[in-house]
């Protein structure tokens, strides 16, 4: 395969994810089908909506063996080199990836490479490959007390083991030669050595340089040593989840800022309101924030950092998806596809919020209690957000001028220094300004 620029240095973004948005694919929930061919109907109006990268939830086989529920965790794998037969097989998602690319689109796997299923081919092969106990038992993963931490259904991996890590590296190039994928989402990269992401993401990066990297992690050093490109924003979640019942405030995001944002030298954070873990076991969004939901969507996507949309927040999907079982989205009326497609399309047109080194830093202004007031800039671009993090109406006396177009009306404003502007509870408004 012919090799591909992008990185400019190690660790840079992708060019060609300076403004992209995310949008995670649960094949299986996403139609009453749940195969790959039924999900790339969906392709056009994701493209349409502004998606710019589909992060596949696991596409492999799920092991039969300790399984959970009727279908089993996609988590469970058991085998890393072959599609479940249940969504498809490889000509499908051959054919998705290229139709992927045709419209402009990129694709992502979600690899896990902390465990497999019980019924992995390594578990006879190469039981060596697997952490055990004191009586050479295969262990399913352990937290740091060496107490279970309730994954019975896969087999935890023993990383002391070069062989395992090259087999584990090759599985992954696999997928990236025959079928040109764009990059991973690694499933609890935090598990994993850090000298095998070194490792593992320069011989990928060896094949096509400009893959997208994406570690569930919050651990700094995942983005500071350049192995990856953005990581979770676990923390700053639960801090929005806990403002849309009252619980903490505008203060402990500014303290979110000020410790844990300000030890990320370079790269940036994941942001979202939902993904499958979220909905599944703590609910959607709508769920967890209420009338909050939509104000946090702005705030998720004008902050710096990647934007994430979940499958279904679009229609939008109020419901828990199950987990181990067969589910459906049950898209309709794609109600919310409108409100998404307008940020989605600010975040494209304009720099000062394109992702990572391309975009503009944060700025808090007009402090208020209630009221979250930033902007971002870079260059002449300049994108004013003020949006009313309370259940209460709120006031602010500006200390600045605002003036430009308003986002979501589409009606160009002019507030003056000194001017007192009144937002409805979980009202906001963002401003491009000209």
């Amino acid at each position: 395969m012919e090799q591909k620029s992008g990185l400019d240095k190690i660790g840079a973004l992708p060019s060609w994810a300076k403004n992209a948005v995310i949008y995670e694919v649960n094949i299986r929930q996403y139609t009453a089908e749940g195969t790959i061919n039924a999900f790339q109907e969906h392709l056009p109006r994701l493209r349409d909506m502004g998606i710019d990268v589909l992060w596949l939830m696991p596409i492999f086989p799920i092991s039969v063996v300790k399984r959970k529920g009727s279908m089993g965790s996609y988590y469970a794998v058991s085998d890393y080199k072959a599609i479940n037969p249940q969504i498809g097989n490889s000509k499908d998602f051959k054919k998705l990836v290229e139709e992927t690319h045709r419209l402009g689109m990129k694709i992502i796997l979600d690899w896990v490479p902390n465990h497999t299923g019980w019924d992995h081919h390594w578990i006879v092969e190469h039981p060596e490959y697997y952490t055990k106990d004191k009586n050479g038992n295969i262990t399913d993963p352990m937290d740091g007390s060496g107490k279970s931490m309730g994954w019975d259904d896969v087999a935890d991996l023993n990383y002391n083991n070069l062989a395992m890590q090259a087999d584990m590296i090759g599985d992954m190039k696999y997928w990236v030669e025959k079928f040109d994928i764009d990059g991973f989402r690694q499933d609890m990269a935090l598990l994993i050595p850090m000298e095998f992401w070194t490792e593992a993401n320069k011989q990928l990066r060896s094949i096509k340089n400009d893959l997208f990297l994406l570690a569930e992690s919050e651990l700094p050093e995942h983005v500071n040593s350049g192995s990856f490109h953005a990581i979770y924003s676990w923390s700053l979640h639960y801090i929005l989840n806990e403002i849309a019942v009252g619980r903490q405030s505008i203060k402990d995001i500014d303290h979110w800022y000020a410790t844990v944002k300000s030890r990320l030298l370079q790269g940036s954070y994941l942001l979202f309101t939902s993904n499958h873990d979220e909905n599944s076991w703590s609910g959607s969004e709508i769920e967890r924030m209420g009338e909050a939901h939509k104000a946090f969507a702005v705030l998720v996507n004008t902050m710096d950092g990647i934007s994430l949309l979940y499958s279904g927040q679009e229609e939008p999907m109020a419901h828990r998806l199950k987990f181990f079982d067969k589910d459906e989205v049950g898209f309709r009326n794609y109600a919310y596809a409108p409100f998404y497609t307008k940020l989605h399309k600010l975040k494209h047109e304009n720099p000062a919020l394109w992702n990572n080194e391309y975009g503009g830093q944060l700025t808090r202004i007009l402090p208020h209690d209630h009221i979250y007031a930033f902007r971002r800039e870079n260059g002449p671009n300049r994108v004013t957000v003020l949006i009313n993090l309370s259940k209460q109406r709120q006031e602010i006396t500006l200390d600045t001028d605002i003036s430009g177009s308003e986002v979501f009306s589409g009606k160009f404003v002019h507030y003056r220094t000194g001017d007192i502007l009144p937002l409805k509870p979980w009202e906001y408004m963002v401003v491009i300004h000209s």
